[in-house]
């Protein structure tokens, strides 16, 4: 990477060991910080809100104390796919001998096209927020046909990667769901939909309240295999 690449300070924190995020992988966690939606279940505000505090120069120093210990870094945030240098990070990451993950929203298909292309990245959680016609009112986003790109790319070309919708149901009913899978049945959609249970943190993005009380699991369209989190 660049010289000034290296003093770039994108990244807000660093988990340093799960077991959880990165299927088949004990890695480490990036944190990037800012994010181009607005989410109001969102419990990570101060990624949304916050400046990095981490750079590049000293998240290669770190990665390189886990070698032969991890065998995944996970690219999150906020929304990870805003860096602008993140093609020269995996690069970088990929050359320490780390398989990479990454979570988005699925807003830069340009570049998350590339990543696989040049082999950068091994698995994409890909965050499918809302149905097309709640879509803006969910994300405050306008660009559901740059994150339906996304989607049917990884679908085509047959990639490691999972589906996962967060549903607080003031927000998000059956209805809502059982759209969505209508949409990923209609894509031919093959792998695991994750469906995820609010957890309710008191600082979050919209300043919400918890939940009455969780989806009813029994509405939901059996048309394609579905995982229910924290339910």
């Amino acid at each position: 990477m660049s010289k000034n690449s290296l003093t770039d300070r994108p990244i807000y924190d660093i988990t340093k060991f799960t077991t959880l995020d990165f299927p088949k992988n004990l890695a480490a966690i990036l944190w990037f910080c800012g994010c181009n939606m607005r989410c109001p279940y969102c419990y990570n505000s101060p990624i949304v809100f916050g400046s990095g505090t981490i750079s590049i120069q000293e998240t290669l120093d770190f990665l390189k104390t886990r070698i032969n210990k991890l065998t995944g870094v996970v690219l999150s945030g906020g929304e990870c796919t805003l860096y602008p240098n993140l093609e020269e990070l995996c690069n970088e990451i990929k050359s320490l001998g780390f398989k990479i993950k990454i979570d988005t929203n699925g807003t830069n298909p340009k570049l998350i096209k590339k990543l696989i292309k040049n082999e950068l990245v091994d698995y994409i959680a890909l965050d499918y927020k809302a149905p097309k016609n709640k879509f803006e009112s969910i994300t405050k986003n306008t660009n559901f046909n740059a994150f339906e790109n996304t989607l049917n790319s990884l679908i085509q070309a047959d990639f490691p990667f999972e589906t996962r919708t967060t549903v607080h149901s003031d927000l998000l009913n059956e209805e809502d769901i059982n759209c969505i899978i209508d949409d990923l049945y209609s894509k031919n959609y093959s792998r695991i939909y994750y469906i995820q249970n609010y957890l309710h943190a008191e600082d979050n993005v919209g300043q919400i309240t918890a939940q009455n009380h969780p989806i009813e699991t029994n509405k939901i369209s059996d048309k394609i295999d579905t995982n229910f989190r924290e339910f």
